[in-house]
């Protein structure tokens, strides 16, 4: 069966981990249509991870969801984050925590690049932020292909679409009572 891709690749992403827990669920139903998530579960054991990304499958083809999985492909995936290898003819994105990062990964073919820290996050307490400031420098010129992690939520997510980035990504802003009205697309 041939998987459709949709033609814009989401604005708004949700990325996973195992802080989580069952907050999984709630914050998969608060993305709107259309959105992204990235699945990471890292250290859940291999078996186990698989079944879970087949569940989070089942919720998001319901909702009109993509789902990339990170690091190694996964069953069902529209494509990868972060792949340790080459990954074929899917969707691929990656990280970047600097402006050389971020153009390496475009040039080796990255749809969209995830850029962060923007904001101070509890997914790394400590690590230094970018800021606006440096983060607005550091995305000129491929604003339309970046996606802000770090931090955000809605409201910093307005702020950054001031600099042309349209797309963001988090973690617990999902988690949180966050109303799916209040997320800018």
């Amino acid at each position: 069966m041939r998987r459709r891709h949709p033609k814009a690749l989401p604005r708004v992403w949700l990325m996973t981990d195992e802080r989580m827990g069952d907050a999984l669920w709630p914050a998969i139903e608060r993305l709107p249509r259309g959105g992204g998530i990235v699945f990471r579960h890292y250290a859940t054991p291999e078996a186990e991870r698989r079944r879970l990304f087949a569940r989070i499958l089942v919720v998001a083809r319901r909702r009109g969801l993509i789902v990339l999985s990170a690091g190694t492909r996964l069953s069902g995936a529209d494509g990868m984050h972060n792949p340790a290898r080459r990954a074929g003819r899917c969707i691929v994105t990656r990280a970047a925590h600097s402006r050389i990062e971020a153009l390496a990964a475009l040039r080796a073919g990255a749809k969209l690049v995830f850029v962060s820290p923007v904001f101070a996050t509890q997914s790394h307490p400590g690590a230094r932020a970018l800021g606006v400031l440096r983060f607005a420098t550091m995305v000129r010129g491929i604003e339309e292909r970046v996606v802000a992690l770090g931090g955000m939520d809605a409201t910093r997510a307005r702020c950054i679409v001031k600099l042309g980035v349209r797309r963001w990504a988090a973690i617990d802003a999902w988690s949180s009572g966050q109303k799916r009205k209040a997320v800018p697309t």
